[in-house]
């Protein structure tokens, strides 16, 4: 065991040399013989091994005992040692949330804090080969991607270092021979036979069966599981790429843009991705109800041909289909109330969105899409923005009469979720002027001489 070990060691770079690794101990055999084998490293790779112990206050006496044996332990053993009992069943009724997950996190609440204290490099813990065959089969039953099924890490960065577990590589039947062979007589939880715990029936009931068809099953699990990892390193880094050429991020809310032609034109596996990578720059937090099932409603919305479709995600997240553009937004951040500003002549006024509407008097100019003209003769001052208003009519260049701004958002395609908050700028008769980037309003031709009133938008970076 202890070459196979070390071959993984080398091969996944768990350890270096004079580097310091804290040791997480429970007091059971798969700890207890990690402790074991970082110990006989020390002389030869000349690292500091520390062990860090929690008494999670779960099972009384016993868990303190726990703690208290692998103190004793660590003295034999000349192996500096670090305790602490942790209120678990507190912090379980506090947060509402179950067991193991109260434990979790305090434990690597405590972690971290060593982690930091002693300016370690590693945190090696005691998981193995049929660890991550029961976490494989566990996700194979509950997962909907292929990122979730993934395993347990062999390395992942945690606290200023690395959590490594170098155990992966053998089973449990292993490490109890490692610990006859060396004499170590660990401490074992009695809750660990007990199938109510969900793990615990993987491990009782539905391992056994697959290692009679597969003795070395825990070899091929970690195989699948690396392979499955490196896999999705690649597909994730290319999917930042598409995420960048393909998605509009708004800085100032929470507010997502693409374009399906575009979008659409990579391959499936990479939009996926960015879908996920869009909803974890959207979502503070992830939505426990968010499944699979909303990843199949977004892209069956991109599939759709109905013009404008709007769908609903959890946590108020709203997915909107307009004009071949989808928009993923927060109603409360994207469709704020209405607003009313007066705009002088000089003058600048920064809209709700952050957008800057200037005045200022000039020569008669060539117009371009973010800039008006209007002559000082023919309004009333002074200008006002506002968002639109039901029955809002425009006289539009080009065109006899009047039409309506509502009918007018429809022809230029603006998005539902855009048109609440579109400045409309109007005289003080309540003529409106333009539509900026959209429509501009009726005026006289002038010449290059006549005195005129430049209104220029800029909008917001995104």
């Amino acid at each position: 065991m202890k070459q196979e070990v070390m071959t993984f060691i080398k091969k996944h770079q768990l350890l270096k040399e004079n580097s310091t690794v804290l040791v997480g101990v429970s007091g059971g055999p798969d700890s207890m013989a990690l402790l074991h084998y970082l110990s006989t490293l020390k002389r030869n790779w000349g690292i500091e091994v520390i062990a860090v112990c929690v008494d999670h206050q779960l099972r009384g006496d016993e868990s303190l005992g726990d703690l208290e044996y692998v103190r004793e332990t660590c003295q034999k053993w000349e192996i500096p040692f670090k305790g602490v009992s942790l209120d678990v069943p507190s912090y379980k009724r506090e947060e509402r949330v179950g067991t193991q997950a109260a434990a979790r996190v305090l434990r690597y609440r405590f972690f971290a804090e060593q982690m930091k204290a002693h300016r370690a490099d590693f945190l090696a813990l005691g998981h193995h080969g049929d660890d991550q065959v029961e976490t494989m089969v566990m996700n194979l039953v509950r997962a909907g991607s292929s990122r979730s099924f993934s395993g347990i890490p062999v390395k992942r960065e945690f606290a200023g270092g690395s959590i490594v577990r170098p155990f992966l590589t053998v089973t449990k039947e292993d490490i109890t021979a490692y610990c006859e062979k060396h004499s170590i007589y660990p401490r074992l939880d009695p809750s660990n036979e007990e199938t109510n715990y969900t793990r615990n029936f993987y491990r009782k009931k539905v391992v056994p069966l697959l290692k009679q068809k597969n003795s070395n099953i825990h070899t091929t699990v970690q195989h699948l599981s690396d392979t499955l990892r490196e896999d999705e390193e690649y597909l994730w880094e290319e999917a930042e790429k598409v995420l960048k050429e393909t998605v509009q991020l708004w800085k100032t809310e929470r507010k997502a843009t693409l374009t399906i032609p575009v979008f659409s034109k990579h391959p499936p596996a990479l939009q996926r991705r960015v879908f996920h990578l869009i909803l974890n720059y959207l979502y503070d937090k992830l939505p426990k109800d968010l499944s699979y099932i909303h990843e199949e409603h977004f892209f069956g919305l991109l599939e759709k041909d109905k013009g404008n479709v709007r769908i609903d995600f959890p946590g108020k997240l709203k997915v909107e289909k307009s004009y071949g553009k989808v928009v993923l937004y927060f109603p409360e951040d994207s469709q704020s109330l209405p607003y009313h500003f007066t705009l002088p002549v000089p003058g600048r006024i920064t809209l709700p969105d952050g957008s800057v509407l200037r005045s200022y008097f000039g020569e008669w100019d060539e117009e371009e899409g973010s800039c008006h003209y209007c002559c000082t003769g023919q309004i009333a001052l002074p200008l006002h923005i506002r968002t639109r208003q039901p029955g809002d009519r425009m006289a539009v260049r080009g065109m006899k009469g009047s039409k309506k701004v509502k009918d007018i958002f429809i022809d230029e395609k603006i998005p539902k979720s855009a048109r609440d908050q579109w400045p409309v700028v109007m005289d003080d008769a309540e003529n409106i002027l333009w539509l900026p980037r959209v429509r501009k309003g009726e005026v006289s031709h002038q010449s290059a001489e006549t005195s005129a009133i430049h209104i220029k938008y800029e909008k917001r970076d995104v």
